[in-house]
């Protein structure tokens, strides 16, 4: 287990905070049946939203690599629990990037007068499939945060500007809790440890 003490920088917290309305901007403008990328203005504002979109999700996952997953955590974080916030992390980045490649994909066949058909629906969905994960993904990191903000790990306050006043939990469940969750994650770490021997 290690410590991750320390704060988010001033542009880790923009390409955090500016991506998250760059995707509910996203959501909320998204057409509801392909046959409106007729309309050429919004084809062609299609095509460079999704192309932004894909920059910044790529620019934010380089970016952000450089910092540890738990950063500012008070408390050593157990090696299980990091590997499972990195996969989340990870997942959550490639459905964000498989947003606009295949929004981009749909656009390209649909100017290529393709508006059904196997290729185009596989493309269609994979692009709805990826969207309905990122909801789930994006739920499970909000939990997360917010859980970890009970617990008073650290973390929350190194990225988010409110209700950051955070020190250790003294609530006695909240305390029972974690250490359950350290004695389950350290039990995984210990067997997969056995595993490699």
């Amino acid at each position: 287990m290690s410590r991750m003490e320390g704060n988010h920088k001033l542009p880790a917290k923009v390409f955090h905070w500016g991506f998250i309305l760059l995707y509910v901007y996203g959501i909320f403008k998204q057409i509801d049946d392909i046959s409106e990328l007729e309309n050429s203005r919004l084809l062609i504002f299609e095509v460079f939203f999704a192309i932004l979109f894909l920059i910044i999700v790529m620019m934010r996952y380089f970016y952000m690599q450089q910092f540890e997953t738990f950063l500012g955590a008070h408390e050593p974080v157990p090696l299980v629990h990091k590997y499972i916030a990195k996969i989340i992390h990870k997942s959550m980045y490639f459905c964000l990037a498989l947003l606009p490649v295949t929004g981009l994909l749909i656009a390209a066949m649909f100017t290529q007068g393709i508006t059904d058909g196997p290729i185009q629906d596989s493309i269609l969905d994979l692009h709805g499939f990826s969207a309905d994960l990122s909801y789930i993904l994006i739920a499970i990191h909000i939990g997360a945060a917010l859980y970890s903000r009970i617990k008073g790990e650290g973390v929350w306050s190194s990225m988010v500007p409110l209700w950051n006043e955070e020190i250790p939990s003294t609530n006695t469940k909240i305390i029972k809790l974690i250490t359950l969750e350290n004695e389950y994650f350290n039990r995984v770490e210990n067997f997969i440890s056995s595993l490699k021997k």
